[in-house]
């Protein structure tokens, strides 16, 4: 290749990368801005602050649920047109959540719409990563670019939602979210979409309902933790009037996880049944024979599980034992912040050295070591310089793990399945996410201990479970890597299944 054409071809990724970045950032700044608007919007609303917590949660619930038949849809209508239209879906949920005047018009344009939208546009974003990329190399740099954006948006939205409550309005933080929208769906004209082989797929609804029925309650049991607690319940837990389960009993979180779990047996059921008779299903069972994508789903999960996890403590504790505001907050969540964008852009650097299967190990020991330094160093008041060190090489940690972890699952399957695999990889990123802030919470509610112990308890629970992250990630088969069968098939060798 001449170096023109190589120019030419870079400034046609940029091109096509950048929308990509910005709509995975704004989808991440969604799920954690809204966090410090909270009383702000009950006030102005003339609702209580339960009444935006629970808008916030149906914004979670409605993305996880919808988040694999959203997937599925790439494959029928475009991996282009779902993304622009959820990007528009995003940006009418938007404007109607700026123009809201009670609670149920917030619910309608953030919790359904945004969370629709979001539905509808993230998984394209990975597919079209994967499918425009050839090799392991250049896919790992541009996911470092998504996985970077992605990292940001959630490091820094209660820092800009924050700033832009204090200074303007909450209404404005949504503005802004049409704004970066609309100018995505602008950029977008220049994503090339590669042309799907073979017939398009039919939509398997009943596999589309099963499965949004079962993340729905998987997750609603989670996030109920936070007022419940995980194993016994910390206050009555009512349906109307009627105590279903006293204090004190099992807590309701495992009644909603197990009805989740019964939806998504069946759905399971179903898959076989159909399959067994020809006919399209939402995820074939062969995705879940796949070790090395079942590894690498257990990494992506585990990686969100600490990381919304550990933001969450650190957080909470700047706010409730150094009394930090929202704004003190993400400014000192910064060096993590920083961390995770230099990590992601070194990623195709990374990946050119070394295999995504040790960059992972190094991730999860970068994050660990992190870990501990932050129970080390940092005391009640402390200064940055205390944290300093544990946020940054926690950040980096996450960075390099992020980014790899995902083209590991992606990489392992041809074209044709990136549609179901991009849609399950970002369930269980959702997953992780939910699970890591409900532990917290329950953790930190449930501990008596002195001040700031409960949080140490929390960072160390976070901890072991980053170990056996690192567990999972020792168990991903060595393979070994050759560029020219990697570039021809468009699977990463390292990644590709072992032969059964």
């Amino acid at each position: 290749m001449t170096d023109t054409s190589r120019s030419k071809a870079d400034a046609a990724a940029r091109a096509m990368i950048l929308p990509l970045a910005l709509a995975q950032f704004i989808a991440s700044y969604a799920a954690t801005n809204m966090n410090v608007a909270i009383s702000a919007i009950a006030k102005d609303l003339g609702t209580t602050v339960a009444g935006v917590q629970t808008a916030i949660t149906l914004f979670t619930l409605v993305m996880a649920a919808l988040m694999i038949p959203g997937s599925k849809l790439t494959d029928i209508w475009g991996r282009k047109r779902c993304f622009v239209l959820g990007l528009i879906v995003y940006g009418i949920g938007g404007l109607l959540a700026a123009l809201s005047q009670g609670l149920p018009l917030l619910i309608v344009g953030y919790s359904l719409l945004e969370g629709v939208g979001s539905a509808l546009m993230i998984p394209p974003i990975y597919i079209l990563v994967t499918v425009t990329f050839p090799d392991v190399r250049s896919r790992a740099r541009y996911f470092g670019v998504v996985s970077g954006a992605g990292g940001l948006g959630a490091a820094a939205g209660p820092l800009i939602g924050g700033l832009v409550t204090s200074a303007i309005s909450w209404r404005a933080s949504f503005a802004l979210q049409v704004l970066v929208v609309a100018w995505i769906a602008f950029l977008a004209r220049k994503i090339t979409d590669p042309a799907r082989t073979g017939p398009v797929p039919h939509f398997d609804l009943t596999g589309a309902v099963l499965s949004a029925a079962g993340l729905f309650f998987v997750v609603l049991g989670l996030l109920q933790s936070r007022t419940y607690g995980f194993l016994v319940s910390r206050q009555a837990f009512k349906i109307g009037s009627t105590v279903v389960l006293p204090k004190g009993s099992i807590s309701p979180v495992w009644i909603f996880v197990a009805i989740g779990a019964l939806f998504l047996l069946w759905f399971f059921l179903h898959i076989r049944s159909a399959e067994r008779k020809g006919r399209d299903v939402l995820l074939p069972l062969r995705l879940f024979r796949n070790k090395v994508a079942n590894l690498g789903l257990g990494t992506q999960t585990i990686q969100w599980l600490i990381l919304q996890g550990s933001f969450f403590t650190v957080s909470v504790y700047l706010q409730e034992v150094n009394g930090y505001n929202a704004i003190q907050t993400g400014l000192m969540l910064t060096p993590a912040t920083i961390g995770i964008l230099a990590a992601s852009a070194g990623a195709g650097r990374f990946a050119r050295r070394h295999p995504q299967r040790w960059l992972i190990i190094a991730g999860f020991l970068a994050t660990a070591v992190g870990m501990i330094l932050l129970l080390v160093l940092v005391r009640a008041n402390a200064g940055i310089w205390r944290w300093i060190p544990g946020l940054l090489l926690f950040g980096a940690g996450v960075g390099v793990m992020l980014t790899s972890s995902v083209n590991v699952v992606q990489s392992s399957f041809p074209d044709e399945d990136q549609g179901e695999i991009s849609g399950l990889s970002r369930s269980v990123s959702n997953l992780g996410s939910s699970l890591g802030t409900a532990l917290v919470g329950s953790v930190l509610v449930a501990v008596a201990l002195p001040k700031g112990k409960p949080f140490a308890v929390a960072l160390i629970i976070l901890l072991v479970i980053a170990l056996i992250g690192l567990v999972l990630a020792v168990l991903i088969p060595r393979q070994p890597i050759q560029a020219d069968e990697s570039a021809d098939s468009g699977v990463a060798p390292e990644a590709r299944p072992s032969a059964p």
